[in-house]
Formats: C-alpha cells, sequence, structure tokens
C-alpha cells in the first residue's frame, strides 16, 4: 500500500517560493503499475522523491506499507531506500568505468552483503530483463535502453516491495521507451509489486493499471486505462485537467 494524505510542499527558487504540492492526496491499495500524469511543473516529480524518501513534506502523510515514513529518522530512511524500495531515475546514473554487473551489485557491496551472493543475485536480474550477454559491458557499450535496464536491475537488488520510476524514458527513443514500458508492467506482474511512474506520455500510461491525474500540486482525479490507447488516454485526460 502507498498512501499519502493532504501532502503540501514548497521550495524558494529564484527568490521566490514555489508551492509544488497543495494537498496531495493518493491511495494504492494493491499490486500493479501505476503512473502519477501530469504536464510539467504539476508537482509530479516532487511527489515521488516525497514517496520514496529522498525529502520531507512540509506537511501530509505519507505511508508505504503500514510504516509511516514521514516522520522517521534519517537512520530508518536510510534503511528503508536500501531495502524497501526501488529508485529508477530519467539519467541512467551508472558509473562509467564498472561494468553492468558491478554497477547492479555495488548497493549491496557497500551494504557489507556476501560478493558471492550479490553476483548470483545480479546476473539473474539481468538475464530476467534481457541482458545475459551484457553483464560485462561498461555504460558505453550500451544503448540507452539496455542502460536504463541496467538501472531498473539494480534497483531490484535487494528485491523490494514497491519501485518508483521519475520519467524512466526521458532519455530514450520511441522504440526503448514502449519495451522499458513493458519491462515495468511485466515486473509488476510477475513479482507481484507495485511500480508507480512519473509520466506525461499517455502512451506510458496506457501500460499502467491506473493513472492519478497531478493539476497545480493536487490530484484532481483518477484514470481507468484498461482497454484505452494513447490517444484515449490522452483525451481523457484533458477532460479531467480540464475540469479540474
Amino acid at each position: 500500500m502507498i498512501r499519502c494524505t493532504d501532502v503540501h510542499m514548497s521550495y524558494r527558487t529564484g527568490g521566490r517560493e514555489v508551492h509544488a504540492l497543495r494537498g496531495a492526496t493518493l491511495r494504492i491499495d494493491e499490486p500493479g503499475f501505476y503512473a502519477v500524469m501530469g504536464a510539467s511543473g504539476s508537482g509530479k516529480s516532487t511527489l515521488l522523491h516525497l514517496m520514496a524518501a529522498l525529502d520531507s513534506p512540509d506537511s501530509g502523510e505519507i505511508y508505504l506499507g503500514d510504516r509511516r515514513i514521514d516522520t522517521m529518522s534519517e537512520r530508518e530512511l536510510t534503511a528503508l531506500r536500501r531495502d524497501g524500495l526501488g529508485i529508477v531515475f530519467q539519467q541512467f546514473n551508472l558509473l562509467p568505468t564498472m561494468t553492468a554487473i558491478e554497477n547492479v551489485t555495488l548497493p549491496g557491496l557497500l551494504a557489507g552483503r556476501d560478493e558471492k551472493q550479490m553476483r548470483d543475485r545480479g546476473h539473474e536480474l539481468l538475464a530476467r530483463l534481457g541482458l545475459p550477454d551484457r553483464a560485462e559491458h561498461r555504460p558505453e557499450a550500451l544503448s540507452g535502453g539496455e542502460q536504463q535496464r541496467v538501472a531498473i536491475a539494480r534497483a531490484l537488488l535487494f528485491s523490494p516491495p514497491v519501485l518508483f520510476a521519475d520519467e524512466p524514458t526521458g532519455n530514450l527513443d520511441a522504440r526503448s521507451s514502449e519495451h522499458l514500458w513493458g519491462v515495468l508492467a511485466e515486473i509488476a506482474r510477475q513479482q507481484d509489486m507495485t511500480v508507480l511512474m512519473v509520466t506525461h506520455e499517455p502512451a506510458a500510461a496506457s501500460h499502467c493499471k491506473r493513472a492519478y491525474i497531478l493539476s497545480d500540486g493536487v490530484v484532481t482525479g483518477t484514470l481507468e486505462t484498461e482497454g484505452l490507447d494513447a490517444g484515449g488516454i490522452a483525451s481523457r485526460y484533458q477532460q479531467l485537467v480540464g475540469t479540474a
């Protein structure tokens, strides 16, 4: 379960205060592939960063499972980010001097886990993501889509129940993007986990079970995506935003 209730968040930039979230409320009760969808500046990345324990809200409540995370200590948050959730960003954030398998297993080694167990787990994940023969390649030898799948493997190293993805296909071409959305949907289905993706693309949301529409820092509605293609989602999205 993911639950956000009346979440507010503001920050200062260029000498002015920006209210990124103005009482955002969202609830997910079962595993699956979900999207938070909104235009640039709607606050969707801010909301994801709060749910992923990368920042703390000004006010409101955020729960992952039965654990309230907005009141956790930094030590508790560090453990949560390591063991309780995975995060994938638009930038792949792979170390260029390390191979794919080394990038995947690095968090485990830094946490003091057994090296052989981590490498076995890393190879298992790379194979599951269609990269069994790319384990010893450095990022420069991988395509953008392959690099993002390595980043996903790294995020899944500790088998977290929740995976957050912040515009994960922002640096990919259309074909690679379509493939990656299918990969995320398959991960949610096969591993019975919650995958929550921030996106502004109707084509991305078409792979999801549901999209939560964020506009001006508030969740203005939900969009059930079953049976809808990208065009249908775009049309329904405009209706929801227009009536907010």
